[in-house]
């Protein structure tokens, strides 16, 4: 419309005729609602669209384009992602862990009498739109998390009677120098490296890395709840602060789902659920929601590497063969995403999660094995590699704790497991020449006889599951578990530190021991002492307590350095050069399993909870205990 001036009035005083006005405020009209619509009809109008709308009325998308899987297989190469060494996952690639220098044991505080009092959590003013979806299978009809119906619904009090302090003086000893320990990783980290991800002792300076799309204090969201059961409140109330006032969550990054998921969600999750504090849960689902578009792929199986910010793309590691999905990634998100439900109310976390379930169950399987390449967009096998340390490991893991986790009602996962059970010990579990079990590697029919420190996680998972096996089965596995545990130990006994080397052989005479130079670091992994302290659990038997000595007193001699602890670059010589890294994964799952190892049983009681793969305890999901209008009156309330 052209404005015109009218002869002798000015230009303030310069307006339209009636006509005139309409005609412009029809035009007007139709441009605003062009521009509206527009929204809804661009390419990433799904991401557009949360603006205007709920939760409830745009759920993401499981399908996506060939041209979109081959744009984020470039993406990796660009970013400096292509083969991601020793950044990009604790259990598939290897990483670099710290060192650190003896002080005094620590007077230990009270952790303020277990958890806090029960209380019915209010709505947060600033919950995420999947916190306000409303929950279908939760009984008390509300979308508000009862946090002191869950608190009833466990059979014992987290941190037990007295905090787990043993009655023995030895062992209470030895549970003090591991908080002790704790303690020291934490202070130096939080002199030198705090907000930081990972702290670097030698040089005393922090470490971000790229794993983690631009999040920072991994190390910190890692530690809460290993702080919070060692009852170093002033520690975990630093900690909790950090969260509360520096924790962003708006990064716009590449971030690995898997270590997001299990770091980040599972230690939000885990705080959450043993202090009741509202913090915790509305970060895990905030951040849980940012890791959804990662399964926008013609098959629903996630890609490994996510954009966390608006634009929420996806792609798999440049590494990985031909574009595909990592085993390991996809099948370690089971736990964390049923308690995002949990949360939430919002079934999509569930969904994702069970669709990658289904797709497992209908392919076929070689000899009934599961290979550690997947393509998420034909949904075939892109490799016939198999491996139950890295690039497998916690698959097999999250079947058996899922199970478990669903208080032994989520048969699906009780099938898998065991059937996949029966499939390794026919064609991966092996013995040595010198009486020592092994699980080797398998490569389209073509074993492979080495074993991952990675792999030694399995002592204890086929300890805790043993019981749910066939009754003829149950000591077998038992005794599998312990075979398997002892070969583990083996690696580390033969060795001058007495420190385990990333992987061991057992070929060309060589058993449990590295032969490549490759392999001969160590850097803070967990997974033999994990399998130390579910075989002490199950068994009682004395033996794991004194392992366990002992990897604390060559921790103490070889990783331990004036600013903190670090791996080590060769296990086999007395001369030890370190690796100037301590992992977040030290604190979150080293020392706390060597803390539960020295402890009674009834602290973090296995009959109340599951650890994810990165020991953070999460609670059974009791399902007719929550929908119970009236919770039975049990310790825990008390």
């Amino acid at each position: 419309m052209v404005f015109r001036k009218l002869p002798g009035v000015s230009a303030s005083g310069m307006g339209l005729r009636l006509s005139q006005k309409f005609v412009f405020l029809l035009f007007l009209s139709g441009l605003v609602t062009l521009c509206f619509g527009a929204l809804f009809f661009l390419p990433d109008s799904v991401r557009l669209k949360r603006i205007f709308l709920s939760k409830t009325e745009t759920q993401p998308v499981t399908v996506g384009s060939e041209n979109d899987a081959r744009e984020h297989l470039k993406r990796p190469r660009e970013q400096g992602l292509t083969s991601a060494k020793g950044e990009t996952s604790t259990r598939l690639k290897v990483l670099s862990r710290k060192p650190a220098l003896p002080r005094d044991a620590p007077e230990e505080r009270v952790a303020g009498g277990g958890a806090q009092e029960d209380f019915t959590l209010p709505r947060s003013k600033t919950e995420s739109s999947s916190e306000r979806a409303t929950s279908s299978d939760r009984g008390s009809g509300s979308d508000t998390y009862a946090y002191k119906k869950f608190k009833r619904c466990l059979l014992k009090a987290p941190l037990g009677r007295s905090n787990g302090r043993p009655s023995d003086p030895k062992t209470s000893e030895r549970r003090e120098k591991v908080r002790e320990m704790m303690k020291f990783a934490w202070d130096n980290y939080k002199h030198y490296a705090w907000g930081k991800n990972e702290l670097r002792p030698l040089t005393r300076n922090g470490h971000i890395g790229n794993m983690f799309g631009g999040l920072r204090g991994a190390s910190i969201i890692d530690s809460l709840d290993t702080l919070y059961i060692m009852g170093l409140m002033e520690e975990y109330n630093d900690a909790k602060e950090w969260v509360q006032t520096s924790l962003d969550l708006n990064s716009n990054g590449e971030a690995s789902l898997f270590e997001v998921n299990i770091r980040y969600v599972g230690g939000l999750l885990s705080a959450y659920y043993l202090t009741g504090e509202e913090l915790f849960k509305n970060k895990a689902v905030e951040l849980g929601e940012k890791l959804l578009p990662a399964f926008n792929t013609p098959t629903g199986i996630p890609r490994g590497v996510i954009n966390l910010g608006s634009s929420g793309t996806s792609w798999s590691w440049g590494w990985a063969s031909a574009g595909s999905s990592i085993l390991a990634e996809f099948g370690t998100l089971h736990l964390e995403f049923v308690h995002l439900t949990e949360l939430s109310g919002n079934q999509v976390y569930t969904e994702k999660v069970m669709n990658i379930r289904k797709l497992l169950n209908k392919i076929e399987k070689p000899h009934g094995l599961y290979p550690n390449f997947l393509s998420p967009v034909s949904g075939n096998w892109v490799q016939h590699h198999v491996s139950i340390g890295g690039l497998g490991d916690s698959f097999y893991e999250y079947l058996i704790k899922s199970y478990l986790m669903s208080d032994k009602t989520d048969d699906d996962a009780k099938q898998m497991y065991y059937t996949a059970m029966e499939a390794i010990e026919a064609n991966l579990v092996q013995k040595s020449p010198g009486g020592l079990t092994y699980m080797a590697e398998w490569r389209g029919g073509i074993l492979d006889h080495k074993m991952g420190h990675l792999a030694c996680f399995s002592g204890g998972m086929i300890g805790i599951g043993a019981d749910d096996g066939a009754a003829d089965k149950r000591q077998h596995y038992l005794d599998l578990a312990a075979e398997i545990t002892h070969t583990c130990h083996e690696s580390y006994t033969r060795t001058a530190t007495k420190l385990g080397p990333e992987a061991f052989r057992f070929d060309g005479g060589a058993e449990a021991t590295a032969t490549r130079l490759s392999d001969r670091y160590y850097i803070l992994r967990p997974e033999v002492i994990e399998s130390y302290m579910y075989m002490w659990r199950l068994t009682h038997d004395p033996k794991y307590r004194e392992w366990g000595w002992e990897a604390v007193e060559a921790l103490e001699e070889h990783c331990r350095v004036e600013s903190g602890f670090s791996g080590i670059r060769d296990v086999y010589t007395m001369t030890v050069s370190h690796d100037n890294m301590q992992q977040s994964f030290f604190l979150s799952e080293t020392l706390k399993y060597l803390y539960l190892l020295f402890s009674d049983d009834d602290l973090i009681p296995l009959d109340d909870w599951v650890f994810n793969t990165e020991a953070h305890p999460l609670p059974i999901v009791r399902r007719s205990c929550l929908q119970e209008d009236a919770p039975q009156d049990k310790t825990a309330s008390k």
